[in-house]
């Protein structure tokens, strides 16, 4: 594919604006493996760089330094290995000194990988930026790194010397359906939106997942070439992901492995249980990574307190990974083109598709025309007691669970309920689908006994199909909203 900036808009503008900024600023870019950072990084300042140095997988403090003495005889002429990094980054400092007056851009890519066992590396980056680039107002130091426990607890949130240093922290996220299509239109794909919402589902917004699609297959061809023929190159992603981003990655692969068996939500005593993990302070900060990493969400769902919280699984490549990658033995002829269709395609396209709304609640907002309205989008579960069960003199409703996975509480005496159901066509409201979510609603006023109106939305692909049931929905949501 051509090479360009696709979207991105917030995160230059961000850039551009620390970049001109009349102080020094401390920038960490983070990020999971493969979501572009550097791409960004580079495209957008190529020829503005002081200097820039990337950090070598797996190598040794001496290769890193000879690493670095390199790109010091690159952008500066200085033809000198340094003994350790204190004196590196004096070096550095000495030769920035020399440069002409105006901006200088420091650019650290892979900061953690120079971390390496005893050299010292945060003490000397530490003593860099207090000491020194600090005091100046022309520095502007970026780092950026996928080892993403390691930039938030030595960087972002450090409590040692660089304790509140970061000036700016930017995440990349993944594209976003819109993003996804005008990558996709950039390199010649005439893949239309419903096309796009599929790979969407198997393998998110990541670029660098997108790049590996050619443009003269279909999505499923290539989502069977890439993930299910001997040699793909997404058949180990998935091991090569967690553990580029987290240096213990076993708990954290646990914890995504059991929040793919339940597709509502777990709350953490029930991911305790079902992990064998110690509740204590190092499940909270490998769930905080999880969620500022976007593989998790955490919500508080309708009316509970923050001790009810559901984490989610929403990463759909890991979605993908557990339901269909794992496990899968033999290189079968064509296995994807196969399970299109089938019974576990439909219950995993089902998952996949909430997982993409979820992931485009904005666009949803928006579509619904509630976007200047306060709201608070959310989830609900109801599970009667056994004393509710059997008690008979219990109104029949609450005898019988219900749950809804996207509503939307509102400010003007409104409960939006979305619908979010994934289908090849026009979605057709049976008779017998219209009774269960009208039993559903009767179930959620009850239980909860709001007041407000509640709205039923649908969210599908194609929207319905025209029937008497169809006729009676206020609100839809198709491609056209999902991809503004």
């Amino acid at each position: 594919m051509e090479k360009a900036i696709i979207g991105r808009n917030n995160e230059i503008g961000r850039i551009k604006k620390y970049i001109a900024s009349d102080r020094s600023e401390f920038i960490a870019v983070y990020g999971r493996r493969r979501v572009g950072k550097t791409f960004l990084i580079k495209e957008l300042l190529e020829g503005q760089f002081t200097f820039r140095m990337t950090g070598k997988e797996n190598a040794r403090m001496a290769d890193q330094l000879l690493n670095f003495s390199y790109a010091m005889s690159d952008f500066f002429g200085e033809d000198k290995l340094p003994k350790d990094w204190t004196e590196a980054f004096r070096m550095l400092s000495k030769a920035i000194e020399e440069q002409k007056e105006g901006t200088k851009i420091i650019f650290i890519d892979e900061l953690p990988w120079l971390d390496t066992q005893k050299s010292k590396f945060i003490s000397a980056l530490e003593h860099f930026w207090n000491n020194w680039a600090y005091y100046r107002s022309d520095i502007k130091l970026i780092v950026c790194g996928s080892a993403t426990s390691w930039m938030l607890n030595k960087i972002i949130n450090a409590r040692g010397g660089l304790h509140n240093r970061v000036t700016h922290k930017i995440l990349v996220s993944p594209f976003t359906l819109q993003e996804t299509e005008q990558y996709f239109n950039s390199g010649g794909f005439d893949y239309e939106r419903t096309e796009i919402i599929d790979c969407y589902m198997a393998v998110g917004g990541v670029a660098y997942y997108l790049s590996l699609f050619e443009n003269d297959k279909s999505v499923a061809e290539n989502i069977n070439a890439l993930c299910f023929t001997k040699g793909g190159e997404l058949n180990d992603e998935f091991d090569k992901l967690f553990k580029s981003l987290f240096r213990k990655a076993d708990n954290y692969i646990t914890v995504i492995n059991a929040l793919s068996t339940i597709g509502k939500g777990m709350t953490r005593n029930d991911l305790v249980e079902k992990t064998k993990l110690t509740n204590n302070g190092n499940l909270t900060t490998l769930l905080n990574e999880l969620e500022q990493c976007e593989f998790i969400r955490s919500f508080v769902p309708f009316k509970k307190e923050k001790k009810d919280k559901l984490y989610q699984l929403i990463d759909q490549f890991s979605l993908f990974h557990f339901h269909f990658i794992k496990g899968h033995g033999s290189f079968s002829k064509d296995y994807w083109l196969k399970m299109v269709g089938t019974g576990a395609y439909n219950a995993w396209s089902g998952y996949a598709f909430e997982t993409v709304c979820l992931h485009h609640i904005d666009q949803i907002v928006e579509g619904l025309g509630i976007s200047g309205i306060v709201n608070k989008p959310c989830s609900w579960a109801y599970r009667p007691t056994k004393v509710v069960k059997d008690n008979n003199d219990i109104d029949e409703n609450l005898k019988v669970g219900g749950q809804i996975d996207l509503l939307i509480d509102r400010s003007d005496k409104t409960i939006t309920i979305c619908e979010m159901k994934y289908s090849d066509g026009e979605f057709e409201i049976s008779k017998a689908y219209d009774k269960y979510v009208q039993d559903r609603l009767r179930r959620f006023k009850d239980v909860e006994k709001t007041t407000k109106t509640l709205q039923v939305a649908y969210v599908t692909p194609h929207g319905l199909y025209n029937n008497i049931y169809a006729r009676k929905v206020k609100k839809q949501i198709t491609v056209e909203h999902l991809f503004r």
